[in-house]
């Protein structure tokens, strides 16, 4: 490592990675029904509900799902960085898609039916109420948006700081 502090260093010397999740099963339109069906509280008595049987009944399915999302050639995985927000898949993290730090001016969590039970979400990212981006079924999306937006003021907010110096 060649920098003073782990993931701090200049977006123009070299790209450090701030944060990296992996996407929960909640991302699959499967794994969002799974998800739905847990939801059921009927009966609402002590410990007995149809959406707990359901999920004693569904473990295979959901045991293959959640190797799915790891598997080395097939895993996906959110990563940020200080330039950017990147999509990577397989073993080796090749970058599949991705969104500049600077184009986007909001991001916002769309919890779509059956996501809510795995504490998932989508993250939108949007520029003048325009979406540029969309990460599907994050794992804690609170803590993610929160990250991405950090790391999107510090590097406008650098670009600035360079720009007024230039001036």
């Amino acid at each position: 490592m060649k920098q003073p502090i782990a993931g701090v260093a200049p977006a123009e010397l070299a790209e450090a990675t701030v944060m990296t999740t992996w996407p929960s099963i909640g991302a699959y339109p499967s794994g969002r029904i799974l998800g739905w069906l847990y939801e059921f509280r009927w009966p609402d008595k002590y410990f007995f509900r149809v959406g707990r049987l359901i999920a004693l009944a569904s473990i295979p399915h959901a045991l293959a799902l959640y190797f799915w999302r790891i598997l080395p050639y097939v895993g996906t995985r959110y990563t940020i960085t200080n330039r950017r927000i990147v999509v990577q898949k397989g073993i080796m993290a090749v970058d599949d898609r991705f969104v500049d730090l600077d184009r986007f001016d909001e991001v916002t969590i769309e919890v779509q039916k059956g996501q809510q039970w795995f504490d998932s979400g989508d993250l939108v990212f949007s520029k003048d109420g325009v979406e540029t981006f969309r990460l599907e079924g994050v794992s804690r999306p609170r803590a993610f948006q929160a990250c991405c937006v950090k790391a999107q003021m510090s590097h406008v907010g650098v670009k600035a700081a360079q720009a007024r110096e230039k001036a």
